[in-house]
């Protein structure tokens, strides 16, 4: 069943947030920023971690693996969960109990420790699918994929700022408080996992599930599939194979963006000799392109679907994961830094793209299963950081393991070209795309002649009191 009164317009009402829609999207968008910078805070750490725990450069891997295996069967429950019990719920209890392994891993005194506490810490990657499910529910198809992009990519920002103030916050306990480098990476750990605590419930009181109440309530009013058929339409998704072509494809975008994310601070401090803070700040600069690269890639989704359709959504991913493929084998061939940094920036736009075109479809693959598709590809991308992190532990030089990479994504782009759709869902999607935009063009009007209505009275009133005075 389709869900009522989504928002057609995202950027127009964007400070409204007395509107569930756009309160819903602020608070996504906020939560998967302090969920990944929970993920990622330890990476940019890794430095000292790996001198103080004695990590070899195979262990360091593992740790890689770990914090992005977990988030794989994270994403395949998570989608069930929203599917059955809603995003509100789902997303409290994820930031709330993920808030414990992120604080333990202050513990950690051992490889083997430091190992159980960043696998477990790999669950809170599964906010990514609560966020791209709540804001897909909560706007129309004409705006759909540039609100799940914004509100992904703002989220995936996380990741660019952990690389520059972690490093600063570890600084900073050191110069204030005068701790050791042991006592600082943990402290600096703690203080984020109470912070996620926090917004988890912050989210539970600011959001609901859908526009128009919670889907208990709708369930109860039969707006909605009743909870027992959750898990049918789970395994029929699990059926359709551009699921699995999505899931593909998303490993080789978003899987990248994890892999560079856990890597980029240790590549430019072992390979281009840069301090802890320069190579942090460095790593940034690829996360921080979230802050508009992915919504590009939503929004040119949504053009390019406004124009040829689905299909059209489909070949705009051809395009911008074609070119992160390209852009990462060049970016692998750098060893200058001056010419590194400006290419790891424009593989970050193309890679961050192919996210929010891959966003832009998921929408459309089955409506009664949306938490299923988006869990399903969400732990592709997952999967995709996994079998890259395996090339990280290995004897390869990491420039070489990044070209490779760069090789693969170049072949999955060719694998946008099995999305295929029906000449009937073309038809109904087109259906509802022109009356979301009806409906927007009809706010537009009804918003200009109530301006022109105010100024008319305004021009009336001066002219009143202007002929009163003469």
């Amino acid at each position: 069943m389709e869900v009522e009164n989504k928002a057609t317009r995202l950027w127009g009402n964007f400070f409204k947030v007395n509107m569930i829609q756009i309160r819903t999207f602020h608070m996504t968008w906020f939560a998967f920023f302090t969920a990944f910078f929970a993920w990622f805070g330890i990476a940019p750490l890794m430095i000292i971690v790996r001198e103080e725990l004695d990590l070899t450069k195979s262990q360091v891997g593992w740790t890689i693996i770990a914090s992005v295996s977990m988030t794989v069967f994270a994403r395949f429950l998570i989608g069930w969960l929203c599917d059955r019990f809603g995003p509100r719920l789902t997303y409290t209890w994820l930031l709330v109990l993920g808030a414990f392994p992120v604080a333990g891993i202050g513990l950690a005194d051992s490889f083997e420790s430091f190992l159980f506490f960043r696998l477990l810490i790999g669950m809170i990657g599964g906010a990514f699918v609560i966020t791209q499910y709540h804001t897909t529910v909560m706007f129309a198809p004409n705006v759909v994929g540039t609100a799940n992009a914004t509100s992904a990519g703002w989220g995936n920002l996380g990741g660019g700022v952990t690389q520059l103030v972690m490093p600063l916050i570890f600084s900073g306990l050191i110069i204030m408080f005068g701790l050791t480098d042991a006592q600082a990476w943990r402290m600096s750990m703690v203080a984020v996992g109470v912070v996620i605590f926090f917004v988890g419930i912050a989210y539970f009181f600011a959001t609901q599930d859908a526009p128009n109440g919670s889907f208990k309530e709708l369930r109860a009013q039969g707006k909605m599939e009743p909870k027992k058929k959750v898990t049918r339409e789970y395994f029929k998704a699990m059926k359709d194979y551009r699921v699995w072509v999505l899931f593909l494809i998303y490993g080789a975008c978003f899987g990248i963006e994890l892999t560079v994310n856990n890597t980029a601070a240790l590549y430019f401090y072992d390979y281009f000799e840069v301090n802890l803070v320069t190579a942090g700040a460095i790593a940034a600069s690829f996360g921080l392109m979230n802050i508009f690269a992915r919504t590009l890639g939503g929004i040119f989704g949504d053009n390019f679907g406004s124009i040829w359709g689905l299909r059209g959504r489909a070949f705009w991913l051809f395009i911008v994961l074609l070119g992160e493929g390209i852009a990462l084998m060049i970016f692998s061939q750098m060893n200058v830094l001056f010419l590194a940094i400006p290419m790891l920036i424009v593989f970050s736009l193309f890679t961050q793209m192919a996210e929010g075109a891959t966003y832009s479809v998921v929408p459309f693959i089955n409506k009664k299963a949306l938490g299923a598709v988006a869990g399903i590809v969400g732990a592709g991308g997952n999967a995709g950081a996994v079998a890259a992190g395996f090339l990280f532990k290995g004897a390869m030089e990491w420039n070489d393991v990044f070209f490779t990479i760069g090789v693969v994504v170049v072949i999955a782009s060719f694998l946008t070209f099995f999305l295929r759709f029906s000449p009937e869902q073309e038809a109904e999607e087109k259906a509802l795309f022109e009356k979301a935009s009806l409906e927007l063009l009809e706010i537009r009007a009804t918003r200009a002649n109530e301006a022109l209505a105010h100024s008319a009275k305004v021009i009336a009133d001066y002219n009143k009191t202007h002929d009163k005075k003469i």
